[in-house]
């Protein structure tokens, strides 16, 4: 019986139809050098008129990669497709990824159980490297990834013991304490004098140097902090809008509102609008991150930007030239992108 596996062009015909070895062919096929420009353009010109796609196994075994990335996000299903935050930086990954040809391969955390599931997985040899981001405190991820020995690139600055010793690691964060102080100052400059804070879970340290951003700002340490006016958020919409809540009960005085990110700006502008608080008029908004939906709030989001795709695609990059896939990259270090402020009609 005559099959589609039967009928598939075989490495053989293509040596035959361009007039080379099998052995020229492979080496062209997975990347190899030592080929000249004019014999690797005929094999080339024969894969693509015979419509040949490479065994993967085989492929493997020459070039031992796989041509697949694990990127780990250390959050729930529900929080991934819920925060537009995660489309941006997988956006930014994938395309890095594809131009090299490697596929993304996205595993999501949903239980403790889950760790053991990931750390066979990539012990097995599956994937090429891995992206790891979202770690919240002492995340078995980063234990994983050394045990196995696996080339792994992080998303946000450390915060595991021994982290500032290892002069291996690499990751790619944005000025998450200087974007909070351009947000705070800025709500200063428009005269606000009360201004709250909803801050992000404080086991990531993303939240952590917001708050410490935001203390700077206000020109006190974070013991100094007013806990009346310092609100703890989950970084979901649901979160700052039980956060504004909180804030108006606590200090109902409050002129001015710093969220720690885009999503929970928006619970706190719904919280606002509910107790016939305007804004910016009564109450100035600003948040984190500048992601589409920030433009599109009603008032329009003041916000400070990170380039969130961009710190995906910096992040793919560092880890291919880890792998020998990216020579620009041979010497890669950890890279801090800057934040920046956008105002808009919020404040």
């Amino acid at each position: 019986m005559h099959t589609f596996r039967d009928s598939r062009p075989t490495l053989e015909a293509v040596a035959a139809h361009a007039g080379v070895s099998r052995a020229t062919v492979s080496r062209v096929v997975n990347g190899g050098a030592n080929v000249r420009a004019e014999v690797r353009e005929k094999v080339r010109q024969s894969v693509e008129e015979l419509g040949y796609v490479p065994n993967n196994a085989a492929r493997t075994l020459v070039t031992r990669r796989t041509g697949a990335i694990a990127v780990i996000i250390a959050e729930p299903e529900r929080r991934v497709f819920a925060d537009p935050f995660f489309a941006q930086q997988l956006r930014g990954i994938s395309r890095e990824l594809s131009d090299s040809d490697m596929q993304l391969l996205l595993i999501l955390l949903e239980q403790q159980k889950d760790y053991e599931r990931i750390g066979r997985y990539l012990s097995a040899g599956h994937v090429d490297g891995a992206l790891m981001f979202s770690l919240h405190g002492d995340d078995p991820l980063p234990g994983i990834a050394s045990r196995t020995g696996l080339p792994a690139v992080f998303g946000g600055r450390p915060g595991w013991p021994g982290a500032e010793d290892d002069p291996g690691l690499l990751y790619v964060d944005t000025d998450n304490r200087g974007g909070a102080r351009q947000a705070v100052a800025h709500l200063q400059e428009r005269g606000r004098s009360r201004i709250a804070l909803i801050n992000g879970p404080l086991d990531q340290t993303s939240a952590l140097d917001r708050l410490y951003g935001y203390c700077d700002a206000l020109g006190i340490t974070v013991h100094e902090k007013d806990p009346a006016l310092v609100a703890q958020g989950d970084f979901t919409a649901g979160g700052g809008e039980r956060a504004m809540a909180e804030l108006l009960r606590s200090a109902p005085d409050l002129d001015a509102v710093f969220a720690a990110n885009d999503l929970m700006a928006s619970g706190a502008l719904r919280t606002l609008r509910a107790r016939g608080r305007r804004v910016p008029q009564d109450v100035a908004v600003v948040g984190y991150d500048d992601l589409e939906p920030a433009a599109w709030s009603e008032p329009a989001l003041t916000t400070v930007r990170q380039d969130v795709e961009g710190m995906g695609r910096i992040m793919a990059e560092l880890l291919l030239g880890r792998i020998g896939l990216k020579p620009g990259a041979a010497t890669p270090a950890p890279v801090v992108t800057p934040a920046s402020l956008v105002v808009r009609d919020s404040s």
